[in-house]
């Protein structure tokens, strides 16, 4: 039985945990769409690697407390020793709430001895329900991906939007059969190409990831109506479920109008 870290409340730490685990969801799904992907539980550690050259989604998670250092540099040498052996660039998913003081105080310095460096910091979100629209949104063309015009518009919005080249975006996407489970849809507007979002279930929870909208076409209310338009997909299947995140800087004010909280940290680490 999972139990929580020293430093976090009961009644935050279900909501983190189910926060995290989603995420490493998303990954899964990812991964195991491909013939080279990668899924594996090892002690206080998830792997799910895409196999591919954006370290991104060659990724690894903590699963479950850690209460010292050098459990933390435990939790790091495992899967660093799964992606040297297969040559492959990788980045690690920390969800901090996870972290007793003691494994915290030294964190990077921890990371960096295995040559992985920070890149990003999330705060992750949760609302039991998502209010309304605080404007009115404007009349946009919303497809889910299914075919390869979808996918290659979710592909290469995605590329421009997290500056990723349009290859490495290309890879991570390149089955047919991850769209199954990860329910990606695309925003069109006059017939062209401008937003996605997209939405993973799992246990009590749904996941948003993917919000992006192209530079031209921001400031419009566009990916919050094609993430709205998502989540009203997903839960006719599963309805009254929590909804959660990891927030941009960019997105946070967006979120936090529709009802979201910040329940948990998450910071990412790549070699």
């Amino acid at each position: 039985m999972t139990v929580p870290p020293p430093n976090c409340a009961i009644l935050n730490f279900v909501t983190f945990v189910a926060v995290a685990e989603n995420l490493r969801e998303s990954f899964r799904i990812i991964a195991a769409s491909r013939n080279a992907g990668e899924v594996r539980e090892l002690p206080g550690v998830s792997i799910a690697s895409a196999g591919v050259a954006f370290q991104m989604f060659n990724a690894a998670f903590l699963s479950g407390p850690v209460e010292t250092e050098a459990e933390l540099a435990r939790s790091i040498l495992l899967p660093s020793l799964q992606f040297n052996t297969r040559g492959l660039e990788w980045s690690f998913w920390v969800c901090e709430d996870w972290l007793a003081p003691k494994a915290h105080r030294r964190l990077r310095q921890v990371f960096e001895r295995y040559g992985l460096r920070r890149t990003v910091e999330l705060p992750g979100m949760v609302t039991e329900k998502v209010r309304p629209p605080t404007r009115r949104l404007p009349e946009i063309e919303v497809r889910r991906v299914r075919d390869r015009r979808t996918g290659d518009d979710f592909r290469g919005i995605g590329s421009v939007c997290f500056h990723v080249p349009i290859a490495w975006f290309n890879e991570v996407f390149d089955q047919d059969s991850v769209w199954e489970r990860f329910a990606a849809y695309v925003g069109y507007v006059d017939g062209e190409p401008v937003s996605t979002a997209a939405t993973v279930p799992c246990g009590d929870t749904i996941g948003v990831y993917n919000v992006a909208t192209l530079p031209d076409h921001r400031l419009r209310g566009y990916g919050e109506a094609v993430m709205r338009h998502a989540l009203e997909e997903a839960e006719r299947e599963r309805p009254s479920r929590p909804v959660v995140l990891q927030s941009t800087e960019a997105g946070l004010r967006l979120y936090e109008r529709m009802g979201f909280r910040t329940v948990a940290r998450f910071s990412v680490y790549a070699s």
